[in-house]
């Protein structure tokens, strides 16, 4: 295992709002592109002639596109430094946005949204590695829960905002928006954001290519277990995204227009999660918020499923539990990868990388799963979001948390 390197900073004086502001942003760019054009995929599939599966097909693209972009832009930033990768991203999602709008065929627009994708990802994996470069462990992990609050503001206004816009001026206008933040995005990076890799960092990755970095830290037991950990428990977060239109509106029967309200206070429930992370991690560290957070979440998906199962009280325990459930997002996000690039410093924009990656990919395949075992009933969520978060708790114990010393 890589030697740690001394830690870069214990606490701050004061919050660094201004950098808080600027990597949450960049990190919100991939959110902010999902979420904000939802409301105008109908009229997508209507003014380019595109069927249902080819308007989904665009969300889908983005996703892929955020997943396989990760891979190469973490391994970029430990070489060539923090800031290059971030602007070449931002350029690259500039363009694409610009050819989005643009776009005449559901086939472009399809493409267009895998390239934008492509430089979408990279504030937010960048971003976890400037904040490893510039903080401790217990601050990544305040820091990264920072960030959520930006982050998390994504999926409670972007579809308000998108659905604005829609009116305003067409879908197109969506995209038109999006290259403006973009551009703002990029220039504040230009001109705010300080280069933080460090030369052993740079050392590092000169001395290898990001398959033996990959290969190298998928060797090392606790960041393997923190990444899984991490995906388990984000995996919950996918499953409801992809079920949620027909548990609320179809097997429950409430109106589409109470849809936003719904999702945004889930979403309020991560953020109010991360929040209290917090404050707690100001008098504990963050393998002792994880321990307790993990089993928490673990509980929660078992009442949920108990109540999904036998029907009783229907709506009004599934959605509490459902919102207790997917709190434990804002628990365990920051902690594991905070502990994962903790564990091997030198390498922190690799390991952003991978543990993105694997949370995409994780998530991809606890949806899927949903949508097979789909019986109109919130069981098949239920179920997947348990053994999930059972998932989650044990690699946490198994692979993570220090073992306690013999007595």
């Amino acid at each position: 295992m890589t030697s740690a390197i001394p830690e870069p900073q214990t606490r701050p004086a004061t919050t660094p709002w201004g950098l808080v502001v600027l990597l949450g942003s960049l990190t919100a760019m991939g959110p902010l592109a999902i979420d904000m054009y939802l409301p105008s995929l109908p009229a997508i599939a209507q003014d380019l002639r595109a069927s249902p599966g080819q308007a989904q097909t665009t969300v889908s693209a983005f996703l892929l596109g955020m997943a396989v972009g990760q891979f190469f832009y973490g391994p970029a930033s430990d070489r060539f430094g923090r800031r290059a990768p971030i602007l070449l991203g931002v350029a690259i999602f500039i363009g694409a946005s610009a050819v989005c709008a643009l776009a005449t065929s559901p086939q472009v627009l399809i493409a267009a949204r895998f390239v934008q994708a492509l430089g979408a990802c990279a504030g937010g994996v960048v971003a976890r590695a400037i904040v490893r470069d510039r903080f401790d462990h217990t601050e990544t992990a305040r820091m990264l829960s920072l960030l959520m609050l930006i982050m998390g503001l994504a999926p409670i206004l972007a579809p308000l905002l998108g659905g604005a816009l829609l009116g305003l001026g067409g879908w197109p206008l969506n995209f038109w928006f999006m290259l403006v933040f973009g551009v703002l995005v990029g220039l504040a990076t230009l001109v705010r954001l300080a280069e933080s890799r460090s030369d052993e960092t740079y050392r590092q990755a000169r001395s290898e290519n990001p398959f033996q970095a990959y290969g190298a830290l998928l060797r090392q037991r606790r960041l393997v277990g923190y990444g899984l950990a991490g995906a388990l428990n984000g995996a919950t977060l996918f499953t409801y995204i992809a079920s949620s239109p027909d548990l609320l509106i179809g097997a429950y029967g409430i109106p589409a227009s109470m849809f936003g309200l719904i999702f945004g206070l889930n979403a309020v429930g991560v953020i109010g999660a991360n929040q209290v992370n917090r404050l707690l991690l100001r008098r504990m560290t963050p393998d002792q918020v994880l321990a307790r957070a993990s089993l928490a979440a673990a509980s929660f998906a078992a009442l949920l499923t108990v109540a999904a199962v036998t029907g009783i009280g229907e709506r009004w325990s599934v959605l509490p539990l459902l919102f207790l459930t997917l709190a434990s997002y804002g628990f365990m996000q920051g902690n594991t990868m905070a502990g994962a690039l903790n564990v091997d410093p030198r390498r922190a924009g690799s390991i952003s990388a991978l543990l993105g990656g694997a949370s995409f990919a994780v998530g991809a395949l606890a949806s899927a799963l949903a949508g097979l075992l789909h019986d109109g009933t919130p069981r098949p969520m239920a179920v997947v979001m348990l053994v999930a978060l059972i998932g989650s708790a044990s690699v946490l114990r198994l692979l993570a948390l220090p073992r306690s010393p013999p007595a």
